[in-house]
């Protein structure tokens, strides 16, 4: 049977769609395979692209590097679909205590802190009473992805082409050859598993996030604002606070705990009265290192998983990245190999 697809994915949360966007964009042939499950991460994402650890006030790993590439492959996305899903958001982050201000200012002195932190007047803190008595620092290169909305453009163009398929390909449909892999009946040269928090992958572990959705009457911003959780706005007076962390029974859907524990944290800094609209729980699969988890697993067979809660961010650079690896033979970078050693030791 001759080749017909160049690709078959498996999933299409964040993983799945970055990838599937950059072959479709590279000419190639690619067919999906998804269908939504309780626990999907891509569709309760908070979709936040931020490129500095705020624990340490120090960037991300290849911050630099993956920021304007993210930057380009979204907002061109956007521009050539007319979904409008990418929104160019600066972060303020309020210190909880004068350390917290010295370690932002001494971070600030090296060259990468230069290039991304600031110290810049925020009058729209003081407009929306939200408390920052001990000062305030500006991330200003953030953005968020409203990944519900960028999934859904991109299914209504799939289904549109018969380029989706919305079942769970099972593992006894598969057959491969050495032309790649066939299923349904057609041969593609490459099956790629986007497969998040359901699939297994060594190294990798899953990790429960939740967030709240919040109406706070009278506060408006046009900035995401950080202390312990992030306030991020979605339009008016509505906001979404997040996220929690929890290794433990991830697929337990929405808990009070978290409800509560992002509430209180919550009324840290802000002072007005909030009303609680939704709550959703998703589960990310993380990587013990806090790498993805890429490269081929077998013959014809390869993977696109583990990018955490910097899925946003690192997408765009993972899914090119293995793209030029699977296509045009380039190296597989050793940080990401899904083999790589000792993974599975990291704790």
């Amino acid at each position: 049977m001759a080749v017909q697809l160049d690709a078959v994915i498996v999933g299409r949360g964040l993983a799945g769609a970055v990838l599937t966007e950059t072959l479709r964009q590279r000419g190639l042939q690619v067919r999906v395979y998804d269908v939504k499950r309780p626990g999907n991460a891509s569709m309760a994402a908070a979709g936040v692209v931020n490129p500095v650890v705020l624990r340490r006030d120090v960037p991300s790993w290849r911050a630099r590097e993956l920021l304007p590439l993210a930057e380009r492959f979204y907002r061109g996305w956007s521009e050539r679909t007319g979904w409008h899903g990418w929104h160019e958001l600066p972060l303020v982050k309020l210190f909880p205590t004068p350390k917290e201000a010295d370690q932002w200012t001494r971070a600030m002195q090296s060259e990468a802190g230069q290039a991304l932190l600031a110290l810049l007047p925020e009058p729209e803190l003081e407009q929306a009473g939200i408390l920052h008595p001990n000062g305030h620092g500006t991330v200003p290169r953030c953005a968020w992805l409203n990944v519900p909305a960028m999934l859904e453009a991109q299914r209504t163009a799939l289904l549109a082409e018969g380029a989706l398929v919305e079942r769970v390909l099972q593992r006894e449909e598969l057959r491969f050859t050495a032309q790649g892999v066939e299923v349904d009946g057609v041969q593609a040269r490459w099956l790629v598993r986007c497969e998040g928090p359901f699939a297994t992958v060594p190294g990798m572990i899953p990790v429960k996030g939740e967030t709240v959705v919040v109406h706070i009457p009278g506060v408006r911003l046009s900035r995401m604002v950080h202390r312990g959780v992030f306030l991020l706005p979605l339009g008016g007076e509505h906001y979404r606070v997040g996220a929690t962390f929890a290794w433990d029974d991830v697929f337990s859907g929405p808990s009070q705990e978290a409800r509560q524990w992002l509430l209180e944290r919550l009324a840290t800094f802000v002072q007005y009265p909030f009303i609680v609209e939704e709550q959703q729980a998703g589960v990310r699969p993380t990587a013990r290192d806090r790498r993805p988890l890429m490269g081929v697993v077998g013959p014809g067979e390869a993977v696109m998983n583990g990018l955490g809660s910097r899925g946003v961010l690192l997408a765009p650079w993972c899914a090119a990245h293995l793209a030029d690896h699977l296509f045009n033979a380039t190296l597989l970078d050793a940080e990401v190999a899904w083999d790589r050693p000792g993974l599975a030791e990291v704790s």
